[in-house]
């Protein structure tokens, strides 16, 4: 595959990449550049993660090495998202939501955050960096991203932590969705400043809520989301409850999910349709899906039980994983359930 194809396949579906510029250079002297995605064990694991997961078997396809980040120590700095105690047990419930929840063709590498960033190395540069990073700085780089609501230092320590990862996963790629911004354009200013590179970063872009504008997708806020182990019938419920107005794109959370995870994962898809509405209809790209929904030619009725069936299935390997591991769930708490 010649570089372009390579840099088209990784920009496809992305928010923003810096920059263009830094990836194509990068392609171009590394035929097997590494990237890392880092997921902190905040809350319960929702399909929120998919939209990055996505775009790593994008990477893969295109030579790119892929490293999950299970941040466990990221999840204490921000304000306590989950206890030092419990830290063990999340990053182990994420592990497996990761592996069994996602139809990977290759595993990446699963590296938990607690294995390295207490290492003494670690923590000298974390100093270091912090001596040259202002307040303001560190603030305006975690504000979308930790929940500031009393901010504590920890959640300024944060992005330092974020930064220091590229270079201690030894990666040429950091991968997250877009709210991450500012701390991407913070590493990339502030690595140099302690000898070390900056990367490429690579956003995607964030999923409308389940519910539609104006509601953040959550695991823990009914309706918003679903649990990669979520049950059939309620993995029904919720799409069909879900937010689509006929012919409307623009904050359609339905559509987002043809686009950045039922296409990228299917050659064709199947909407099936009355005879009296044109019957079942066959679509190969998201373009062609887009213009017949914007023109009613498909209702939202139908695209709601192909996509829920897609889900099921996807899930089905980690949901039969907590079906008969639920007491793993109770011990993390009754929003994991």
């Amino acid at each position: 595959m010649d570089i372009q194809k390579r840099f088209d396949l990784v920009e496809r579906n992305t928010a923003e990449i810096l920059t263009d510029k830094d990836l194509k250079s990068l392609l171009k002297k590394k035929k097997n550049p590494v990237a890392y995605l880092g997921a902190a064990t905040t809350g319960p694991f929702h399909m929120g993660y998919f939209i990055p997961l996505i775009k790593m078997l994008d990477f893969e396809k295109a030579g790119i090495k892929n490293i999950i980040l299970i941040a466990d120590i990221h999840a204490v700095l921000d304000d306590l998202k989950c206890s030092w105690e419990e830290m063990d047990k999340r990053a182990k419930y994420y592990k497996i939501c990761f592996e069994l929840g996602f139809p990977w063709k290759t595993k990446p590498k699963f590296i938990n955050g607690s294995s390295f960033q207490r290492e003494k190395d670690y923590v000298y540069d974390a100093l270091k960096m912090s001596t040259i990073l202002t307040v303001s700085r560190a603030t305006r780089a975690t504000s979308e991203v930790t929940r500031m609501k009393n901010p504590k230092v920890s959640e300024l320590i944060y992005p330092i932590f974020q930064a220091l990862d590229e270079q201690y996963l030894n990666v040429d790629i950091q991968l997250g969705g877009v709210d991450q911004r500012h701390i991407f354009a913070m590493a990339r200013e502030y690595l140099p400043k302690i000898s070390y590179k900056s990367r490429v970063e690579i956003m995607t872009p964030l999923i409308v809520s389940l519910k539609g504008p104006g509601t953040k997708m959550s695991a823990i806020e009914p309706g918003t989301s679903i649990k990669v182990y979520d049950s059939e019938e309620t993995i029904r419920k919720k799409i069909n409850n879900a937010y689509c107005p006929a012919g409307i794109i623009k904050d359609n959370p339905i559509i987002q999910l043809y686009q950045h995870i039922i296409f990228p994962i299917k050659n064709k898809v199947k909407i099936e349709r009355a005879k009296k509405f044109g019957g079942d209809i066959i679509f190969d790209n998201f373009d062609k899906f887009k213009k017949e929904f914007i023109n009613k030619s498909i209702h939202p009725l139908d695209i709601k039980k192909y996509l829920a069936e897609e889900l099921i299935k996807m899930f089905s390997k980690v949901r039969t994983y907590f079906n008969k591991n639920r007491d793993m769930l109770k011990e993390l708490g009754k929003d994991f359930l």
